[in-house]
């Protein structure tokens, strides 16, 4: 037998369109593959695995002398064919062995493990995900009887060899459209640079541009950074400018279906290149794909069990199912305590045209709202408990979710009256989240699509109310708890009168009648103890202590707040407790206690920030103001007064909502004003506008700031290693993500990162990753 092949080592081809980005991933890869023979890139199609492999196989060539080999396979169809088009791509031609009697061919798998055997070669298979199992025995064959043999190969799901090392893929980053784009920012952008390389092609004269610049970094984020959709995006140049190409995106398959004649069928148009992950389904995974779109912006295991299962899928099939996908790159696996799971927006709208077509549609999104509906209902029952802080994290994590149920609920025939009760529930989530416009936005078109008299109607009547009062939009809530009053006589229940005089109390002292105000409130409280609502009874003692200290009845708010304190502490609610504190702190301040007042205020302001309640947090920025005013250090004053300022512009409230408040707040800026100076007030004031809320709150707080740069010098002092790991830090992976990535212990893991913040001064892992920014920012 004799053994045919090229004397030129390797068959890589020449790059005809620039390579753009991926540094982290190239890097990543060629680290992986100098100690793994097998890697697997895997992601979606369009993502760039064949790009990135290429570059990697081109920069590890030197050290591979027997040549480094791309086996395409993306066009082959018959398994039974894979040993023959590796062996053809290495020149290996079978021949009979001459002998008596024997007239035998050589098989290609003896063929190629004759001739890898002794050599170092690097073979580079593309586009295996329709060919996995063949591939795989291929693989784990040649790896056991080739020493030198290593493998890097691309797939839309892994091997699944022993030793191998699968790399996902992610997209291109995007721009970060809460912050302007600019000219100079934007090309710096992976994303907006491929754009732009690939217009450039198509209009040779196209740049970004103060006119153009918005829209490109639109179209990138539209297309989530995948580089498919980017360059079939760009194609369309030839004729559209860049917003046209962008008002066009709403029906994305159409406009993206430009691609070049030379590229596979599969990758022609963005639709034929999901149509092919799709036909490499299982037809179990195929409706799963379907039903899973009805979730928005990701989902957990037991709400995908227990939303999409059933008409064929059991419940218990849904965990494999789910695995599946994530392994066939249909779903991202997100870590962050619970695992999530979410689709690349590309990805659910193909899935939910599959799952109009099933007809099962509104069916799916009613079962996604009822799991909704049972789960802000959940969290409005344990409100007042040891849960909250968790409750306002799941809400939180759950509300692209939340936001899709309701929107159901006002658009679907018959659902409003759901829809309706889903708000109310909601209502202390959004008070609490400082999301006031938003909670009125749906609070507001829910009532107007169930007019009729009823108790949800009358509770959601009080929830919006007083998000209009905290918006010092008095006149709305006024004609809000009119309503809501009216409400109550037509249905002569006791509850719902004592509901809407204790929002007539809040609507007084907005107003600034402060005795209508105490009498109301006074008047319902044995109403609300009796009831056990402990959420309104806690809102009636808050604004009553306020006001009562306000009008000097020290020895009532002090009351109102140890009866506070007696409903949430033993609950170990947070809430309430937090507003109890800064109320309390106010009244200790203008009993002249400032150094009490303070401490007060900062204990509710660090129950605040578990929560993220920026409208309180807001309100504590403004009393540690007013009572720093007071103080010798009249600049701290104006940081703080500055913070809030920025704050409340941000929630779109404002100070003035308490109307007894105003004067304290004018009498904090008029004092600091003449202390310092106007000149000087401004530039303290406008210090603290530019505060990062963490900063914001660490300066009222008496904290060093987060974002603390490391001494000067300290990146020298990391090893290799070291810079390695805090670059992986800074990315949010777990030690034991990074023990996994960089193939050693979990324990050797946590030493490397107890060194670098010991090196670098630090004492959490936020600030190892804004010092990973800062030192890439000054090294670009």
């Amino acid at each position: 037998m004799s053994l045919i092949a090229p004397g030129e080592a390797g068959n890589l081809p020449v790059e005809l369109t620039s390579f753009v980005g991926r540094r982290r991933e190239v890097t990543e890869a060629k680290r992986v593959l100098s100690v793994s023979r097998l890697v697997t890139l895997t992601g979606f199609g369009g993502i760039g695995k064949s790009r990135l492999a290429l570059r990697v196989a081109a920069q590890v060539r030197r050290s591979f002398d027997g040549g480094v080999w791309l086996v395409e396979l993306g066009e082959l169809r018959d398994p039974e064919l894979v040993a023959h088009t590796v062996a053809a791509v290495l020149g290996l031609r079978e021949q009979a062995t001459v002998g008596p009697g024997d007239h035998s061919a050589c098989p290609p798998m003896t063929l190629l493990t004759e001739y890898l055997a002794a050599r170092n070669v690097l073979l580079v298979l593309d586009n295996c995900e329709h060919l996995v199992d063949p591939v795989a025995k291929l693989v784990d064959a040649l790896l056991r009887a080739c020493p030198g043999l290593r493998v890097l190969a691309t797939s839309r799901q892994g091997l699944g060899v022993g030793g191998e090392v699968t790399l996902p893929v992610p997209p291109l980053p995007v721009p970060d459209l809460a912050q302007p784009p600019t000219l100079r920012g934007l090309p710096q952008v992976p994303a907006v640079a491929l754009f732009v390389e690939r217009a450039v092609a198509v209009v040779p004269e196209f740049c970004l541009t103060a006119d153009n610049l918005d829209a490109v970094a639109q179209i990138c984020r539209r297309v989530e950074g995948l580089p498919l959709a980017i360059e079939l995006a760009a194609a369309r140049l030839a004729a559209l400018a860049p917003q046209e190409i962008l008002n066009r995106m709403s029906n994305r398959f159409r406009l993206l279906a430009a691609g070049p004649r030379s590229a596979p069928t599969r990758q022609r148009t963005l639709q034929a290149s999901i149509e092919w992950s799709y036909e490499l389904c299982t037809s179990a995974e195929q409706r799963l794909w379907a039903r899973l779109t009805v979730f928005a912006g990701g989902f957990e295991l037991a709400a995908a069990e227990g939303v999409c299962a059933g008409d064929g899928l059991a419940s218990e099939d849904v965990l494999d199912l789910v695995t599946s996908l994530v392994n066939k790159s249909i779903l991202i696996r997100q870590d962050g305590g619970d695992v999530r799971y979410r689709m690349l927006d590309t990805l659910s709208e193909y899935g939910q045209d599959r799952l109009r077509e099933s007809g099962q549609e509104t069916a799916l999104r009613r079962r996604h709202r009822d799991w909704c509906a049972a789960l802000v209902a959940g969290a409005e029952a344990e409100w007042i408990s040891v849960r909250q802080v968790d409750w306002f994290t799941r809400l939180e994590r759950e509300y692209p979710n939340l936001r899709a149920a309701l929107e159901f609920c006002l658009t679907e025939p018959g659902e409003a009256g759901a829809g309706l009760r889903m708000a109310t529930s909601l209502y202390l989530y959004w008070f609490g989240r400082g999301q006031l416009s938003e909670g009125r936005y749906w609070l507001d078109h829910a009532l107007a699509q169930q007019p009729r008299p009823c108790v949800d109607r009358a509770r959601a009547l009080y929830a919006d109310s007083m998000l209009a009062g905290q918006q010092n939009d008095v006149e709305a809530a006024a004609a809000l708890v009119d309503e809501g009053e009216e409400v109550a006589k037509q249905l002569d229940d006791a509850s719902t009168h004592a509901l809407f005089t204790l929002a007539a109390g809040y609507v007084a002292g907005y107003r600034g009648d402060l005795p209508r105000s105490v009498a109301l409130l006074d008047a319902v409280l044995d109403a609300l103890r009796a009831g056990n609502d402990l959420p309104r009874l806690l809102d009636a003692l808050f604004a009553l202590a306020v006001y009562s200290g306000v009008r000097g009845d020290a020895a009532r708010a002090l009351a109102c707040h140890e009866e506070v304190l007696a409903i949430t502490e033993p609950r170990g609610e947070v809430w309430y407790r937090s507003l109890s504190l800064w109320a309390l702190g106010l009244a200790v301040w203008q009993q002249g206690d400032s150094r009490r007042a303070a401490g007060l205020v900062r204990e509710s302001l660090r129950l605040k920030r578990l929560i993220e309640d920026l409208l309180g947090i807001a309100w504590c920025l403004e009393a540690l103001a007013w009572i720093a005013a007071g103080a010798p250090d009249p600049r701290h004053a104006a940081h703080l007064l500055g913070a809030a300022h920025a704050l409340w512009h941000t929630l779109g409230a404002s100070p003035t909502t308490i109307r007894p408040m105003l004067g304290y707040h004018e009498e904090c800026e008029k004092r600091t004003r003449l202390a310092l100076g106007e000149r000087a007030f401004r530039t303290a004031f406008q210090r603290g506008t530019d505060l990062a809320l963490a900063d914001a709150i660490a300066c009222a707080l008496n904290e060093k700031p987060q974002g603390v740069p490391a001494p000067a010098g300290a990146a020298t002092r990391l090893t290799p290693r070291e810079q390695e790991v805090a670059e992986l830090v800074a990315q949010g992976l777990t030690n034991k993500q990074i023990a996994a990535r960089l193939v050693i212990s979990q324990r050797t893991a946590e030493g490397h990162v107890e060194n670098i913040l010991a090196k670098l001064g630090l004492t959490t892992r936020t600030q190892v990753a804004t010092w990973v920014t800062e030192q890439q920012e000054s090294r670009a």
